[in-house]
């Protein structure tokens, strides 16, 4: 009679509240009886059975890192593991990507709802995971992204307008009337790109004059943008279709799609080694995917509401939903 054992899990990473297979053979799985799962020392919610698959959901209060799988009573052989990305900040309000500086500082914002002064509207968490108040002058800060000298410059999606951020984090406005801006990304020549939420993608000059470079469908949530290794400006941004694009804009404002499947696509961003990544719920399965040159994107991490996601130079990865940004190290 075969032994049960754990041959994958997929995908490898997750957070809290994010669902993985675990493929095997063997699971006890019958009429009276369904296994119960560990991940770490935690038990997971089961959500789907059978003899060479199960589902499970990553439970919420666990440290982070390398994470045992286990299905009990067995163990040695019949143990996987998961990367869990733990909880790096929370008590925030993300609408866009996080973005790290130079020095590996974590930037995250507190948006709230439209018109809203809050009281601190960005926040600057330090790699140790010490989060600072950072500026507090931006209603409804969007969007947020480095210039090529290091300089953060964060979009009002309520006053159409991005912000230069001091060091000390005051503000002076850089461009005006650029719609809902939301979504921002600087070319290395300095040349900076806005989504406006209605459609309309203006290219910046560094004098802060804007012209429209493209346009594409109106956003219901938000326009996210980065810029790819062969300079093109990687564009997503959710309408009410049954499926959205992932577009890619030439220098020239050619607008083509990078791949046509995706069902919610937000966040996206290149890691250090030029690979893609976009935040998206794809037949079903929500979390971060890997998106290759040609192919379909591939499921990398796992979980629930996600909006964002940011890599630093030295191989970490933070993604974030609305109110928590948590951060694995993959490098």
């Amino acid at each position: 009679m075969p032994s049960t054992r754990i041959t994958a899990i997929h995908p490898p990473r997750a957070i809290e509240g994010g669902r993985v297979d675990i493929e095997g053979a063997a699971f006890p799985v019958g009429e009276q009886f369904l296994p119960e799962v560990h991940v770490g020392d935690l038990p997971a919610r089961l959500v789907f059975a059978s003899s060479t698959r199960l589902g499970v959901i990553v439970p919420s209060g666990l440290d982070g890192g390398r994470t045992a799988v286990r299905i009990a009573p067995f163990d040695g052989a019949q143990t996987g593991v998961v990367d869990v990305a733990a909880p790096f900040a929370t008590g925030l309000h993300q609408v866009d990507n996080p973005v790290f500086d130079h020095d590996g500082n974590l930037y995250v914002t507190y948006s709230g709802t439209r018109g809203q002064q809050v009281p601190v509207s960005i926040f600057r968490v330090r790699p140790n995971g010490t989060r600072e108040t950072f500026s507090s002058s931006i209603v409804n800060p969007t969007s947020m992204a480095i210039d090529p000298s290091g300089q953060l410059h964060v979009s009002s999606r309520f006053e159409g307008t991005v912000y230069r951020v001091r060091p000390d984090g005051t503000t002076e406005a850089f461009a005006h009337d650029l719609g809902v801006a939301c979504g921002l990304a600087f070319a290395p020549d300095g040349m900076l790109f806005v989504g406006d939420r209605s459609g309309t993608i203006f290219r910046v000059d560094p004098t802060g004059h804007a012209t429209t470079f493209a346009t594409l469908p109106a956003s219901v949530a938000a326009f996210h943008l980065a810029i790819g290794p062969d300079g093109a400006l990687y564009v997503s941004g959710p309408t009410l279709s049954s499926y959205d694009p992932l577009y890619r804009i030439e220098l020239n404002g050619a607008v083509t799609t990078a791949y046509a499947g995706f069902g919610r696509p937000q966040g996206l961003a290149f890691d250090p080694q030029g690979s893609l990544y976009v935040i998206d719920a794809l037949a079903g399965s929500s979390g971060l995917y890997l998106v290759p040159p040609h192919g379909k994107p591939e499921l990398v991490l796992a979980g629930p509401a996600l909006v964002g996601v940011a890599f630093d130079a030295h191989g970490t990865l933070v993604v974030a939903s609305n109110e928590t940004a948590y951060r694995l190290r993959i490098g």
